[in-house]
């Protein structure tokens, strides 16, 4: 049987039949994904071959083969043990659920997040939520943020999960694809996903805001069928993101406005840092690129973890400021 799976907690794996039937499944064997060690070797989205297990009388299924992934989204845990782990697999569009306070998602995360999104060939929407808790200051931060990357060319979206604001624009972009949603714990996922589909009642819990925000309590990956015709695969927050196994001279390529000025650089090989010539740091000097995207990319380049601290965004802020004033 072949089924594609809709939950994973580690060691069991929720599978959609092609039947339409739900059936709880084990790994038979071991897993290895080609190219990477990962801490999960089934994801959320992969497609499966799957025997069910006549000794027993409940219906279990064992997984015995993964189908080939044709992308998904993989993050290194930015604690001690390093390990990789693949948040979900054969993704139409990734929508990164950004708020500018409570909490805060830095411009860090957010370029760390985009940046694998194009090494695995994924689609990635910015979706801003929480529009309807803005004060005018906020608000110009967020449009000021939707400049940024809408020039690069994402796709910008403005939503308020408590107001039902945006949720029908939301919704056509879905439309009739397999969608992830990410962010920090807090924005408003599972929120957003019951203003998406009111009948699902996903668990939230509210955080010590006047506006009462649902915070995040989704504990393992798993994806919903939407009445509208989309998928939406719902992920536990993330604190920190880190890139995985990229190349000194690939990361600017993930970097849409620094690979369209590569060929005007003078060295193939150019890092976008000391070398003469060089056509980003031109563009950058120029205001043509933003100083918060270089910043993000000389610390992936040189191996800087991503951290979340709530004063995080000022730091970020105030570093630009300085780095341009040199």
């Amino acid at each position: 049987m072949t089924g594609t799976v809709y939950k994973s907690t580690g060691s069991w794996y929720t599978v959609k039949s092609e039947a339409g039937d739900f059936v709880e499944c084990r790994i038979k064997g071991k897993f290895r994904m080609k190219g990477i060690k990962s801490t999960n070797p089934i994801a959320v989205g992969d497609l499966v071959d799957f025997d069910l297990d006549e000794t027993t009388d409940e219906v279990i299924g064992q997984i015995h083969t993964i189908h080939d992934r044709k992308n998904y989204i993989v993050r290194k845990s930015v604690n001690l043990s390093k390990q990789t782990h693949i948040i979900a697999s054969n993704i139409d569009v990734v929508f990164l659920i950004v708020t500018i306070h409570n909490p805060v998602t830095t411009t860090s995360f957010i370029d760390r997040f985009l940046v694998t999104a194009e090494a695995y060939g994924i689609e990635a929407v910015l979706l801003f939520n929480k529009i309807d808790t803005f004060t005018k200051e906020i608000e110009d931060e967020q449009l000021y943020l939707q400049y940024i990357y809408s020039q690069i060319g994402y796709q910008c979206l403005r939503v308020s999960a408590a107001t039902g604001k945006g949720i029908a624009e939301l919704k056509e972009v879905m439309k009739d694809k397999v969608c992830m949603f990410s962010g920090h714990s807090g924005v408003g996922k599972s929120t957003l996903v019951n203003a998406l589909e009111p009948g699902l009642n996903l668990k939230t819990k509210e955080i010590s805001d006047s506006h009462s925000q649902g915070q995040h309590t989704t504990t393992f990956a798993e994806m919903f069928d939407l009445s509208f015709g989309a998928k939406i695969i719902d992920t536990p927050g993330i604190r920190g993101f880190g890139v995985v196994d990229m190349e000194k001279q690939e990361i600017g390529d993930y970097f849409p406005e620094f690979f369209a000025l590569k060929d005007q650089c003078k060295f193939n090989n150019c890092l976008h840092k000391e070398e003469p010539h060089c056509a980003v740091k031109k563009a950058l000097e120029e205001d043509e690129i933003a100083w918060s995207r270089y910043n993000s990319y000389l610390k992936i380049l040189e191996g800087d973890e991503e951290t979340y601290r709530n004063d995080i965004y000022d730091a970020d802020r105030k570093a630009s400021d300085e780095t341009r004033k040199s």
